[in-house]
C-alpha cells in the first residue's frame, strides 16, 4: 500500500492518511462489507518486550480498516534457530484481526510498525525489537514468496501454535489442519507461558 497510515497514540509512524479514506475504509469496516479475518503473530527480544507488543497491537489497531478483535496470553520462548543463550529470550503473542485490507496491504502494514519499532533485518534468525508475521489469512492459499500463505512454518512452531490456540480454541491452519492436534505434534519445550503478564485488546 502507497497511503502512509493514521498516526495513534502508540504507533510511532507519522504520516498522516486523509480523512476521506479513514472514514472509507472505516465504513467498510463498520458495516462489515467483506472484511477477512487474519492472524499475525508477534514477538520481540530485544528493549522492553511487552511494552512493545502492546505498542504493535495499538498500532494495527490504529491502521485504517483493521480491528483487533483478540489477543492471546503472552509466552516466553527461547530463541528459534540459534545457539542456546547467545540470545535474549522472545515474548511471543498472537492477535487475531479483522481487516479489509488484502493481503500485500497488510504485509506493508506489518513491515512499516517494525519498522516504526526500529526492526533491523540483518541477520538471519537474529536477535529484534519486533517481529511481525501474518500467519493466516481468512482460507487463503499462496505460494507467492513475497506472502506465502499460511506461514509455511507455523504448524511446526509451538510459541505460535499455543497463544493461538489459547485465543481461539476451534482454530484452523489451512492446509495443515486443527491448530489443537499441531500443537500436541510439536515439542514445547522453551516455550512458557507468562501468566503474570498480559497484553490488553484496545480500547
Amino acid at each position: 500500500m502507497s497511503a502512509p497510515f493514521a498516526k495513534g497514540p502508540s504507533d510511532p509512524t507519522v504520516q498522516p492518511v486523509p480523512a476521506s479514506v479513514i472514514e472509507q475504509v472505516d465504513a467498510a469496516d463498520t458495516t462489515l462489507s467483506n472484511p477477512k479475518r487474519a492472524v499475525i503473530a508477534l514477538g520481540a527480544n530485544l528493549g522492553n518486550r511487552l511494552e512493545t507488543l502492546q505498542g504493535a497491537i495499538d498500532a494495527l489497531e490504529d491502521t485504517p480498516g483493521v480491528r483487533v478483535k483478540g489477543v492471546s496470553p503472552v509466552y516466553e520462548t527461547e530463541p528459534w534457530g540459534v545457539a542456546p543463550d547467545s540470545q535474549p529470550s522472545y515474548f511471543n503473542a498472537v492477535v487475531i484481526v479483522k481487516t479489509t485490507l488484502p493481503p500485500s496491504s497488510l504485509l506493508e502494514r506489518a513491515h512499516a510498525v517494525e519498522e516504526a519499532f526500529h526492526r533491523v533485518r540483518d541477520e538471519r534468525w537474529g536477535p529484534r525489537t519486533l517481529d511481525v508475521d501474518i500467519v493466516a489469512y481468512a482460507e487463503v492459499v499462496s505460494d507467492d514468496p513475497q506472502l506465502t500463505l499460511p506461514h509455511p512454518r507455523a504448524h511446526e512452531r509451538a510459541f505460535v501454535l499455543a497463544p493461538w490456540l489459547d485465543v481461539d480454541p476451534d482454530a484452523d491452519l489451512p492446509r495443515r489442519g486443527r491448530v489443537a492436534d499441531l500443537l500436541a505434534a510439536v515439542t514445547r519445550d522453551g516455550v512458557a507461558p507468562r501468566d503474570d503478564l498480559e497484553l490488553r485488546l484496545p480500547e
